[in-house]
């Protein structure tokens, strides 16, 4: 009977095996192939030499060498200096800020009894909208002649129009990106807070212990799943981040182009699928970005399993 099962589950699994083979599997294995092969041209199949290279990984890391793409130097060394390092800021600056904002408002909507189901509404329809449409809202807010922002503070300064810092142009971005994250955390934050018993708290009052002991010594522990959850969610997908920076960062003046200062390794990658010649570039990068996220996905979920509490 049990062997009869266990067919009747792979009989069940087959159809979800068989797309993850086509779509997943089979395309993750062509990337860590391509990102070998030099000058790999996907519209002729056809790659520059005979055998395997390390040289699409060594470019892309800043070695410095000949790699023309359509007759110019292009894009090797922005990888290290721009793309990754963009990246790791937009990492290490949103993910936990957001978190810690987020926890915040889920413990403050979660404290108040009246028009919970519309603040909750309102707090949570930026994750329904377009990314691409607020990511256009917040460029005109931006912007520096005829700027919201500007006009409150009475200011000229160029955010994120053609010519701004790269600094300032990253401080938009990062706060675009905080703003879109928070409705998903404050959802699992406050489905999280609603599943904790109410004695605790009770017990916590009649001891007369200060909110910010309550907080730090029965919410976050007790709400530690939800928050490795988002972490490790957060993490990888911040990694991903692309959609902010085409909405936001794409066209920022007359010459519609993103300055390499501001790419991702993302929009990175994207840039070298361009063109069938860079298309080795765009596999070594896609394959690093999958390393880096599976080290941090590992560290969290070593984190996590010791200071988790379930």
């Amino acid at each position: 009977m049990e062997s009869k099962n266990n067919w009747k589950a792979w009989l069940y699994l087959a159809p979800t095996i068989i797309l993850m083979l086509i779509f997943t599997i089979y395309p993750l294995i062509n990337t860590i192939i391509i990102s070998f092969l030099k000058h790999y041209d996907y519209t002729q199949n056809t790659f520059a030499g005979t055998s395997f290279t390390f040289d699409n990984y060594l470019l892309i890391f800043g070695k410095t060498g000949q790699y023309y793409i359509d007759g110019t130097f292009s894009y090797t060394t922005t990888f290290m200096r721009y793309a990754l390092i963009n990246t790791l800021i937009i990492v290490f600056v949103t993910v936990p800020a957001s978190i810690f904002l987020a926890l915040l408002i889920a413990v403050g909507l979660n404290s108040i009894k009246w028009f919970r189901r519309i603040f909750q509404t309102i707090f949570f329809m930026p994750y329904v909208t377009n990314a691409i449409a607020i990511g256009m809202v917040f460029a005109v807010m931006f912007q520096k002649d005829f700027g919201l922002i500007n006009m409150i503070f009475g200011t000229n300064k160029n955010w994120i129009d053609f010519g701004a810092s790269r600094w300032s142009a990253m401080f938009v971005l990062c706060v675009y990106i905080i703003w879109h994250a928070l409705p998903y955390k404050i959802l699992i934050f406050l489905s999280g807070l609603q599943g904790i018993d109410k004695q605790y708290y009770q017990a916590a009052k009649i001891d007369s212990t200060p909110k910010v002991k309550v907080f730090t010594r029965i919410t976050i522990p007790l709400l530690s799943p939800q928050i490795a959850y988002v972490f490790i969610t957060s993490f990888i997908g911040a990694f991903k981040e692309y959609s902010s920076v085409v909405a936001l960062l794409n066209n920022p003046g007359p010459n519609g182009k993103l300055d390499n200062s501001l790419l991702t390794i993302v929009y990175y990658i994207y840039n070298m699928m361009d063109k069938p010649a860079s298309m080795s570039l765009a596999a070594a990068a896609a394959v690093v970005l999958l390393l880096i996220v599976l080290f941090f996905t590992f560290i969290q979920l070593y984190v996590s399993n010791k200071k988790v509490h379930y």
